[in-house]
């Protein structure tokens, strides 16, 4: 079975050298930081502990914040026999003979007395749809008691049968508070405190990005230095690195942050917007994926209200092209800055969904005659291009024609925004719409 929480045991049965943040484990799960909202008294798994009574759940949240400990402490919580792999370094044949080893401890022998078994799951997603559906029957009969892990969102994850027989609770990122009292533990337990200033103490916290088990790691580090004075932020950043953002370029954190990236620039919240940016490209989001979505945004968003929106990031696309990383990505910012602060209108946005479903109920209808061209003599005895009005010709440059297909009423799809460059054009349409009905009706 894979060894899933370092308990490998060294000659004579002990852990050999365990990690700090393997020693600092919660006995209990009312010392689990952070979490409060679900162990706390009126929390999903504290309701559940009091009742001596836990269905299967799904435990959501980023790494290092407690997941593992959670489902550790709440089989021993409602005396549970325990049970925790990897979906990672699992396959169907070892989860048969886990099902059958737990068939086995729930019947129980002269031995040992009748246990049901809370099997943990690590990086459940990592399993495919037919391996997961394999928990189902034992699931369903209460063989086990499933808790799964995961950091991905279970809606995509994980089968809707699953789901449908497992709570999913969602495990929250480790705040300051949290980790500060991790900081505050691991002291306590090395017996002095750690040879950091104040200042350095909070870029610590800050560094390990809401990851308790990092922090711990980093922790470890600094007690293993010898130092004749307290590190400065300076020289703790020279020391220890930080910790890598959570990402995944095909999974919810890019939609996350791309999602949130389009509203803060639909917002027009240009700080908010440049840092959703920054998070993507910190994390290495591919620079002409972003580019793409800016130069979407500016007709979708934006448009006619400022119709430079578009070539802003269209040569912020070239920009790049020609720059390349690091240099070319102050061209995307350029841009970013550019249309969280431009004047938004959706209008194209919203004339285009409405002419397309014209376009399909009324594809059929042919242009009307005058406007068609002509090349050849048997279409110009069908009256193609005749009573045509070339409005250069005309006073103003406006003929007022009719150019929808014949026995189809005219359709207002644009309707401009009163702001930016749009307030104009409505002024303009709204003369045209004027001319155009004087002459229909003279």
């Amino acid at each position: 079975m894979a060894d899933l929480f370092g308990t490998g045991a060294a000659a004579g049965g002990a852990v050999a050298n365990p990690p700090l943040a393997e020693r600092m484990r919660p006995r209990a799960l009312d010392q689990i930081v952070g979490q409060e909202h679900l162990t706390g008294p009126e929390g999903a798994i504290g309701r559940m502990v009091a009742a001596g009574a836990l269905s299967s759940l799904i435990l959501w949240g980023p790494p290092g914040t407690g997941k593992t400990s959670i489902a550790r402490l709440l089989a021993e919580a409602v005396g549970l026999r325990f049970v925790g792999i990897s979906a990672v370094f699992s396959g169907v044949a070892e989860l048969k003979k886990l099902f059958a080893d737990a068939r086995e401890a729930a019947r129980g022998d002269l031995a040992n007395p009748p246990q049901k078994t809370l099997l943990f799951v690590d990086e459940i997603h990592r399993f495919n749809r037919a391996q997961q559906d394999g928990f189902l029957g034992v699931v369903e009969d209460g063989t086990v008691t499933l808790v799964g892990a995961t950091t991905e969102n279970p809606s995509f994850e994980l089968n809707a049968a699953i789901l449908s027989r497992a709570q999913v609770l969602i495990v929250r990122r480790l705040d300051e508070a949290a980790l500060g009292e991790l900081i505050v533990r691991a002291e306590a337990s090395e017996g002095r405190a750690l040879p950091v200033t104040g200042d350095a103490r909070a870029a610590l916290i800050a560094s390990a990005d809401g990851d308790g088990r990092f922090l711990l790691n980093q922790v470890e580090q600094l007690f293993a230095v010898k130092l004749e004075a307290d590190l400065d932020p300076a020289g703790l950043a020279a020391l220890l690195h930080r910790r890598m953002p959570v990402y995944d370029k095909d999974r919810e954190g890019h939609y996350g942050l791309i999602s949130a990236l389009h509203k803060a620039l639909r917002g027009s919240d240009p700080d908010a917007a440049l840092y959703y940016l920054e998070r993507m490209l910190t994390a290495g989001e591919e620079p002409l994926y972003l580019l793409r979505r800016l130069v979407r945004f500016a007709s979708e968003d934006i448009g006619l209200a400022d119709s430079n929106a578009l070539a802003v990031t269209l040569a912020a696309k070239d920009a790049y092209d020609f720059l390349g990383s690091p240099e070319g990505e102050l061209a995307i910012v350029h841009a970013c800055l550019y249309l969280a602060t431009a004047p938004k209108s959706n209008a194209a946005y919203v004339a285009e969904k409405a002419a397309k479903r014209s376009a399909i109920a009324t594809g059929s209808l042919n242009p009307p005659a005058h406007i068609l061209n002509a090349p050849t003599r048997l279409m110009k005895d069908l009256g193609y291009g005749k009573g045509y009005a070339y409005d250069h010709d005309a006073e103003d440059g406006f003929s007022g024609a009719d150019y929808w297909p014949e026995g189809m009423a005219g359709e207002q799809f644009y309707q401009p925004s009163p702001r930016g460059h749009e307030a104009r054009i409505g002024e303009r349409l709204a003369e045209w719409a004027r001319r155009r009905a004087a002459k229909r009706g003279g």
